[in-house]
């Protein structure tokens, strides 16, 4: 059974399902009230940006700049693109 999660979110069980995915309380959040929203459809946002594979380490450190993600100085293109997934 699905979980009142309280008014600020608006899709308790989309919620739910990304936080047992490992998702953050935030991320998950921000998900599942865009989907609750019928003038947002976030399955159709993406694929604008070339995936980051295809972008230089220095770029996916840049971005980690932006987001302040922790450690980043000494991660390896790999280990940008995981944190950058993971935020």
């Amino acid at each position: 059974m699905t979980r009142n999660h309280g008014p600020s979110i608006k899709d308790d069980e989309t919620y739910q399902a990304l936080r047992e995915d490992g998702a953050s309380k935030e991320k998950a959040a921000r998900i599942a009230n865009a989907q609750a929203n019928e003038n947002m459809h976030p399955s159709k946002k993406g694929g604008e940006a070339k995936p980051y594979e295809d972008w230089t380490r220095d770029a996916l450190y840049e971005r980690a700049q932006e987001l302040d993600v922790s450690g980043r100085s000494g991660m390896t293109k790999a280990d940008l693109i995981e944190a950058l997934r993971n935020t």
